[in-house]
């Protein structure tokens, strides 16, 4: 049964991760919907998050390489055909820098403040911020980006911080407030995920370490791992196609209505 219900779990946070709904603040629904102990839930948590960063690394894998040796190529040559990836990745580094400082510095303020009442206030205000873009088509490309656009983005990342604010839809909402197209912001969206979910699995081992997994959950933990990864990979394809085809009203509605029934009833 435990194992099940880690497997429920992982399944959760593989399909909300990708999507504008807040994957910690499902998990955080679902285990009080469970009943799941609560012993090593913040381990669960890195470690489900591993999974889904494998699946979405996994996934751009293509982007990822082009940008990290075009970033090199144009500090070696300086030739001109690099300098889109070269800007790109600095913007990406700009962008994930205002939630590494607040998300360092108020981590376990965050964390001590998490609540299933939050998150469904949290939700309400995801649908929010989603319904306010939710028809803008922008025109700029990845090229068009400028370093405003990546500040901007990064400051509307720190929203994501607070429990139960999804990550991703923060960060599509800034994306397309600065006029980016879809594809362009759902794509950047998924490079700010990368390093983000790094820096949290780094700052996650000293929790690992201090609160030791005990051995009836270590089967529980990986199979949850690898589901996580499996269902992040084919949400985020599903994800692409509905941003591709503006349908983004969908998870206003969804995050609204999800966000009541967690007030009134969870």
């Amino acid at each position: 049964m435990k194992i099940i219900m880690y497997m429920i779990l992982g399944i959760i946070q593989g399909f909300t991760e990708p999507i504008p709904v807040s994957s910690s603040g499902h998990l955080v629904i679902f285990k009080s919907i469970l009943n799941v102990e609560s012993l090593n839930d913040l381990n669960f948590e890195i470690f489900v998050n591993f999974g889904s960063f494998i699946a979405i690394a996994y996934f751009y894998r293509k982007e990822i390489i082009n940008i990290i040796k075009d970033f090199f190529m144009y500090i070696k040559t300086k030739d001109k055909k690099y300098s889109i990836n070269y800007k790109y990745a600095w913007m990406i580094v700009i962008s994930t820098i205002p939630a590494g400082i607040i998300g360092l510095l108020l981590k376990d303020v965050i964390e001590s403040v998490s609540s299933t009442k939050i998150v469904g206030i949290s939700l309400l205000i995801t649908s929010f911020m989603l319904f306010l873009v939710k028809d803008i088509k922008g025109k700029k490309k990845k090229e068009d980006m400028s370093f405003k656009d990546a500040i901007i983005i990064g400051i509307f990342q720190v929203i994501a911080l607070f429990p139960g604010i999804s990550r991703s839809g923060s960060t599509l909402v800034g994306g397309m407030s600065r006029n980016l197209e879809r594809e362009t912001a759902f794509k950047y969206s998924f490079m700010l995920y990368l390093p983000i979910s790094i820096a949290t699995m780094i700052l996650g081992v000293k929790d690992v370490l201090d609160n030791r997994i005990s051995s009836d959950f270590i089967l529980p933990y990986i199979l949850g791992t690898i589901t996580a990864c499996i269902v992040t990979y084919f949400s985020i394809q599903w994800f692409k196609n509905v941003m591709e085809k503006g349908k983004l009203k969908y998870f206003v509605y969804y995050c609204l209505i999800a966000g009541i029934i967690t007030i009134l009833f969870i």
